[in-house]
């Protein structure tokens, strides 16, 4: 004998599941993306800036130590550092073309007063131009303005 047929529906799947709003991890991920993104750019920044700092002062503590008597070339190589620490923390664009008065202005930015501009930091763009030698006073006045402005820049 066949059983009675019971009242039994076909089966029915489960509508699918929409793509909105996603689950809490996408949420997750698309804030901790970015997050890290900018965290390992300000990472990579700080420690480029850092090393660029680091690596003048010990070439300045060189240059401080040398006794060779061309004092010319020494305010060069400072002049030289100088740009080189500027190019590295400031954009390119804005310090790589810089020369003269606006290159002294530039690193005036930094410090108080206009040491480079109108004291002594003027003799790092005039040395090469200069009739008369460079004394050693002018020599340690200039080194010790690097120094400061070194300084200024790590605490930027």
């Amino acid at each position: 004998m066949n059983p009675p047929l019971l009242d039994l529906k076909d089966i029915h799947e489960p509508t699918a599941i929409g793509w909105w709003p996603p689950a809490i991890g996408w949420w997750i991920l698309a804030i901790t993306v970015p997050l890290l993104i900018i965290l390992l750019v300000w990472i990579y920044k700080r420690l480029t800036r850092k090393t660029a700092l680091k690596t003048a002062r010990k070439i300045l503590a060189r240059l401080k130590q040398d006794t060779t008597p061309d004092n010319l070339a020494i305010v060069s190589e400072l002049s030289i550092l100088l740009r080189r620490v500027a190019i590295s923390l400031s954009p390119r664009n804005q310090t790589a073309g810089l020369t003269g008065r606006k290159w002294l202005v530039f690193l005036d930015n930094s410090v108080k007063g206009e040491p480079f501009s109108s004291g002594i930091g003027q003799l790092l763009a005039d040395a090469p131009y200069r009739k008369t030698p460079i004394t050693e006073l002018e020599l340690s006045q200039v080194i010790e303005l690097c120094e400061d402005w070194l300084k200024a820049q790590a605490k930027l």
